[in-house]
């Protein structure tokens, strides 16, 4: 083991992470290049700079309703997800009961599980249901993959909560409800929006399970590869790739700060808010 680390000082790990960290994202940083330059084919060098593609955009009614179907179709799933999320948390961090590990695990399954086997799975059991493809059934679909998700950043808001307070409310005469609402949700509210803005991220960006899912109504996805069949529309693509990745680092940066935030008063003041 001694030898390993003589051999692998500080400087050949910092290039390593550097290695790493430019194969994940150098692709990402072309797309917001192309995307301004005044040809259509994506290339080095540029053929000049525009902000043309920008501008057709919002004149594109196909997209325009597409961008309200994942807007829809994102707040629901999102909202269902952590409505659920508060439940299930709430339940494997307070109470103990036999099986509690397992429906834990089971209700992580989709992390890991093919994204095309739950689609087809899900498509299989809409079908059988009776239930005609549309957002409905999409909002369906994002609300199983979304849910592990918020159970992640839920856990720890509920496992750092301080029971005393509840007890304490309790005592004062609150019912259990009363006091679930006035002091366990306010307690973790980072952790809730947090969870919200996370689900509503990983909504926006679903392809796979849109594609099986949706019906004549196409969210953001869908649309995206829609288009990527025609050469002419790549430019419009690569726009629209630039804003969702920006839109996303968005809300992804305010999920981990609100995140961080209650972990860090958690564990410092013994609640999410003093």
């Amino acid at each position: 083991m001694m030898a390993i680390k003589r051999l692998l000082p500080g400087g050949w790990l910092s290039a390593y992470a550097f290695l790493y960290v430019a194969f994940l994202y150098l692709p990402v940083v072309f797309l917001p290049i192309f995307s301004i330059n005044t040809a259509a084919t994506p290339k080095f060098p540029l053929s000049g700079v525009t902000l043309k593609w920008y501008e057709d955009l919002p004149r594109t009614p196909a997209l325009i309703d597409a961008t309200w179907n994942s807007l829809i179709v994102g707040v629901s799933a999102s909202v269902l997800s952590t409505v659920l999320g508060i439940l299930a948390a709430r339940s494997i961090t307070r109470y103990r009961y036999p099986g509690r590990r397992t429906i834990n695990g089971l209700i992580m399954a989709p992390l890991v599980l093919p994204e095309v086997i739950v689609a087809i799975s899900m498509l299989l059991v809409m079908l059988q249901l009776g239930l005609s493809l549309s957002l409905f059934t999409v909002v369906l679909g994002h609300v199983l993959v979304c849910i592990p998700y918020s159970m992640t950043v839920l856990t720890s808001g509920f496992e750092g909560f301080d029971r005393s307070l509840e007890e304490a409310s309790a005592d004062l005469g609150e019912s259990a409800f009363g006091t679930f609402r006035r002091v366990t949700l306010p307690m973790v509210m980072p952790a809730i929006i947090s969870s919200l803005l996370v689900c509503f991220t990983i909504s926006l960006d679903e392809f796979i399970i849109a594609f099986f899912l949706t019906g004549t109504e196409a969210t953001l996805p869908i649309y995206i590869w829609g288009q990527l069949r025609f050469a002419a529309k790549l430019p419009g693509v690569l726009a629209l790739g630039t804003l969702l990745l920006l839109a996303s680092f968005l809300l992804m940066t305010i999920a981990e700060i609100l995140r961080r935030r209650a972990a860090r008063r958690t564990q410092t003041e013994g609640g999410l808010y003093a």
